[in-house]
Order: C-alpha cells, then structure tokens, then sequence
C-alpha cells in the first residue's frame, strides 16, 4: 500500500477505498467511486464557498495564513514592496520571472503605449448619471473595450493574449481616472506618458489648469506600493470569477469585467471603505470600549480585522501601517490614524480576538491612506482593481494553459421536489 494515499471505509456498505494523496489533496472525482449500487451516481464533496476546496494548481501566489507569509512567485511581498515597482511586479506575475533592465523598459514601453482609450468610451461614460458609482462605470467599460478589440477573441494565440493583457493593464487606471472625473463633473484628463504608470494616474485623477501635472513623489510611490500589495492574493473571490467566468473562452476584457464586478462586492473590495465608516461612527477614543463591547456581543463589526486566509497580522497591514506615516508627513496627518491606532491596541490586547486570531488586515490602514490623497471612498476599490488586474490576468492566462482546466461546472445537491404532475391553472 502506498503512503501517500488515504483508506476510506464506507460504512454504509462496509467497502475499503484507497485515495491517492497528493501535494496535501485527494481527487473529488476519486470519490465517485464510494457508491452503495451501481446505478449510484458517487459520492460527492459538500463545500459551500470553497472553505477546504483547492479547484487549481498554482505557481503564481504563495499564502500561509497561519504564519502571516504572502509570496508573488516565490518573492516575499516585503521585499517586492520596498524595492520593486509595480510594473515590475506585473512582469513577474505574468511572467513567473523578474525581467531585465530591458525587459522591464520594454515592458513598461508596450503598456505606455496602450493607455489611450477610444473617444467612444469617453462617450459611453457621459452617458452615466452624474452620481453613478465608479465601480460600476469601470466594470461597464471594462466589458465593453470587448467590443472595440475583436481580437481579444483569439484566446488561443499567446502573442494575442499577451496584447491584450498589455492593453488592459495600460487602460485601467485611464478608465478610473474618466469615472472619477465624470462623478466631479470634471473635463477628463488625458495619459501623459512621460510619468511613471502611477504618477500618470495621479495626473488623470487631479490635473487641473496646470499646463504640466507633476505628482507628489511621496504619494506617488506609495501609491505604487498599494497596486503591488493588490496585485494578486491567490485564489480570492474576483479570481475565482476571473477564472470561472473565463473557462468558458470568453475574452478578457468580459472575464475582467466580471472579477471587477465581484472586488465591488462589500465584503471583497468595499472593505477599506467600511473601515473608514467604522471609524467615523466610533468618532473619539473614549467610545471604543463600548464599541468594542457591542463588536464581541455581535452587535455591531469590527472591521479591517480578521481574513478568511490569514490567522496572524496579514503582511501586507504591516508594510501599510509603515506607509502611512510617509503620506502624512506629506500631505498631512488623518486624524483618523490615532483612532485606529488605539482600536488596534486595544483590539490586540483583548483576550476574545487574541483568541479568535483577528489580527489587522490590508484594508484596516489602506483606507486612511487614500483618504489622506485627497480620494473618496467610493473610488477605493476602483483603485484597488488597478493594482488586481496583472494578477487576475495572470490567473485567468494560467488557467487557459491547463490542461486539466475545463468550463467551470460546480455539482449540487440538490432538495428539492421529486416529480410532480402537472396540474391546470383551472384546477389549481
């Protein structure tokens, strides 16, 4: 018999099962041989929201939530924040290696070249109210760049692949900045291509009548930081549907369009947002022990806290709480950091959460941050699927390369009705 494997008594029918182990799984469909008849469809696994369910192979993001490790490629995302650049994390992410000198300036050439989108987008945005949420404008532009580029359609060319992902990384942070512009009634701000890929975003977003923008370089470079610290986090919710969503062969910019709209979700990319809220209502210090209070009665959430991943102090909270204070000693302080900074102490020291393992997360500072740039809360997670999208491009280009990889299909269980005759509405 071979170690690596896991011997199943049904007891049902009192039959033994060997499963392969392997790399720390056992195959679903190696379960459809328990059955108690041979007309018995198999067993099945039940596992609402994938909580113990690996539905990939990955070579793209490490996690090891219980020691707090997050890796892109195998490179600590501590170190890629402090000395890379989000270009250069995007490279790596697509291309499993660092690039060169003239790899990345060759690389940062063919998204520099991309970041103009057609007029008749531009178009499409006035069409949206003048208080439509962001989110919703860039997921909308997002699919429908589908129709302007045909081509995206030959999935199986990787060159063709390899365009579109250029165009797509390059057009992100165009179409934020135009959603936030229309949401200000703003004139939009066209690419300046002589600034970094987050000095031009910073351009886009708050150029005025200057004949030149130039960016705060405090600002600019955290703001490169935050894109590298989104840019991917394995198999999360918006890259599940970035994969399912592409299983079926569609473009990208349809399978991007549908990872941006599940980062809108609250409880994805709204996050950061809720922060904020929280603090807001909490208000002054003297109030967090009661609004501690009512977080372990179930009463109100303590948010910015706890990971379905991590089970210690997410990695990336640690490098933001870090960049925090550069932005306010560029910009100003939030007076919100003291109050965060207190409800963490706090939260730290209690024995429930301690116990409960909830520690802070990414977007318990990264709010404060985006805040102190002078951005509303509705445009944090449009920000946050600028720096996702070279992951969610990275993930759905693995799973097209896959063999094993077929349309996405999950099973049911299904407890419904058995048949049933049908009746007349007369008669009913």
């Amino acid at each position: 018999m071979p170690n690596d494997s896991l011997t199943v008594t049904d007891n049902r029918t009192g039959k033994n099962y060997e499963l392969e182990v392997k790399n720390g799984t056992i195959s679903a469909m190696e379960l459809r041989q328990i059955k108690i008849s041979d007309d018995d469809f198999g067993l099945m696994s039940y596992d609402p929201a994938y909580k113990n369910t690996a539905s990939t192979e990955s070579r793209i993001t490490f996690i090891d939530g219980a020691k707090g490790i997050l890796r892109y490629r195998g490179y600590p995302i501590e170190q890629l924040a402090e000395q890379s650049s989000f270009l250069e994390v995007s490279y790596l992410l697509q291309n499993g290696e660092l690039p060169s000198r003239r790899q990345l300036e060759e690389f940062t050439h063919n998204i520099t070249y991309h970041t103009m989108v057609h007029e008749n987008i531009r178009e499409l945005i006035d069409a949206f109210r003048y208080d439509a949420h962001p989110m919703g404008i860039l997921l909308s532009t997002v699919g429908a760049m589908s129709t302007f580029y045909p081509d995206a359609r030959d999935i199986e060319s990787a060159e063709n692949r390899r365009l579109q992902s250029y165009r797509l990384i390059a057009k992100m942070p165009t179409l934020a900045a135009y959603a936030y512009r229309h949401r200000r009634g703003l004139p939009y701000v066209y690419p300046d291509n002589d600034l970094s890929y987050a000095g031009n975003f910073l351009n886009m977003l708050f150029c005025m009548t200057e004949r030149r923008y130039t960016p705060n370089p405090v600002v600019e470079k955290a703001l490169d930081v935050l894109f590298i610290l989104h840019a991917d986090h394995e198999q999360n919710c918006s890259a599940s549907a970035m994969r399912a969503v592409g299983s079926s062969h569609v473009d990208p910019f349809s399978s991007l369009a549908a990872a941006t709209a599940a980062l809108y979700g609250p409880l994805h990319g709204g996050a950061n947002e809720a922060v904020i809220r929280m603090l807001n209502e909490i208000g002054s210090k003297s109030k967090i022990p009661e609004f501690i209070r009512r977080a372990k009665e179930g009463e109100s959430r303590l948010m910015g806290f706890g990971h379905r991943v991590y089970k210690n102090y997410d990695p990336r909270a640690q490098v933001i709480k870090k960049l925090a204070y550069q932005v306010f000693d560029a910009v100003g302080k939030n007076p919100l950091i003291d109050l965060a900074l207190e409800l963490e102490r706090i939260a730290l020291e209690d024995e429930y959460f301690v116990k409960r393992k909830l520690y802070p997360n990414v977007d318990f500072y990264s709010g404060l941050i985006y805040q102190s740039m002078g951005l509303p809360m509705d445009l944090f997670p449009v920000i946050f699927a600028i720096g996702r999208t070279p992951g969610w491009l990275s993930q759905w280009e693995e799973m097209l390369t896959d063999p094993a990889q077929k349309i996405a299909r999950p099973r049911q269980v299904y407890l419904g009705e058995g048949e049933r005759k049908y009746v007349p509405v007369s008669e009913r």
